[in-house]
């Protein structure tokens, strides 16, 4: 099936007109691999129609960041589109989305400035600006979004709840490489030297989830040995953050935390800024 491509707001006031039933949403910024197209595969499961945005939203990328540069690939993005049964691609220029500077924008507020946020002021303000105005122009019932970006996710729901903006939000799971390195549409960035020392986030994570059983303190010490040791490697890594938070409000959380928790990385190597996170649940097993 070949998807509607809506390029306008008219083009796509169109489409949706089209739509009979639910219609899922899934924002992107293109460069689409398998995790996005398990999140189309998860929509089309959720709803009657399923749309794709592909935008590359400058209000999410801060001075020295990597938008001009961010990969665009949009003929084969279409042809993951279509290949996974999208109904519609929205892919609008900078001119339709912003006809203006934006001078009233969402604030991402306390959580916007902690963990991702404080290594990227101002990134949580531009991505849940593009978000909101991606759910009035597309009028989406559900919305779906990856997990491995958890800490987006948590930002997303919040501004979903606080607001009152009639979507449901589905978060999708992380997908990986056969190695363990997450898919992001930045791994192409990487060469195969700065690819290996990238594998030390994904093994980071594991030794944390590995060292649950000893509380908090046990698994930042087991995640951030492995850290340690690819900050000595060649190519280095020069880690951002390790945090191992609240998945709801993104804090630290204390020694005596029990429940669900996140642990968060991120790092740089060489001019490449990489995200990763796994789920944790601290104290007693969940009861089944």
């Amino acid at each position: 099936m070949t998807p509607v491509i809506a390029e306008t707001r008219e083009e796509l006031a169109a489409a949706r007109a089209r739509v009979r039933g639910t219609l899922a949403l899934v924002p992107t910024m293109g460069a689409l691999h398998e995790g996005h197209r398990s999140l189309i595969r998860r929509a089309r499961r959720s709803a009657d129609a399923v749309a794709v945005s592909i935008f590359v939203n400058p209000l999410q990328f801060g001075p020295g960041e990597d938008f001009d540069r961010y990969p665009r690939t949009f003929a084969t993005d279409v042809e993951a589109c279509a290949a996974e049964g999208a109904d519609i691609v929205f892919a609008p220029g900078r001119e339709v989305m912003y006809p203006a500077e934006p001078q009233v924008t969402v604030k991402s507020g306390p959580m916007g400035a902690r963990v991702e946020g404080a290594s990227r002021p101002g990134h949580f303000d531009g991505m849940l600006t593009v978000v909101l105005k991606l759910f009035h122009l597309v009028l989406p019932d559900i919305a779906v979004f990856g997990e491995k970006d958890a800490q987006q996710l948590a930002m997303i729901r919040r501004m979903v709840t606080d607001l009152n903006v009639p979507v449901e939000i589905v978060g999708g799971p992380t997908v990986r490489e056969p190695d363990g390195l997450a898919l992001s549409s930045r791994n192409r960035y990487l060469s195969d030297g700065e690819r290996r020392t990238a594998l030390a986030l994904s093994r980071a994570l594991r030794a944390g989830a590995d060292a649950v059983a000893g509380g908090p303190g046990a698994i930042r010490d087991a995640a951030r040995a492995v850290l340690d040791k690819a900050a000595a490697a060649e190519p280095p890594l020069e880690l951002d953050y390790l945090a191992l938070v609240d998945p709801a409000t993104f804090t630290e959380v204390a020694d005596a935390r029990t429940g669900p928790a996140v642990l968060a990385v991120a790092g740089r190597v060489g001019t490449t800024h990489l995200i990763d996170n796994v789920p944790l649940h601290l104290g007693a097993p969940k009861e089944h």
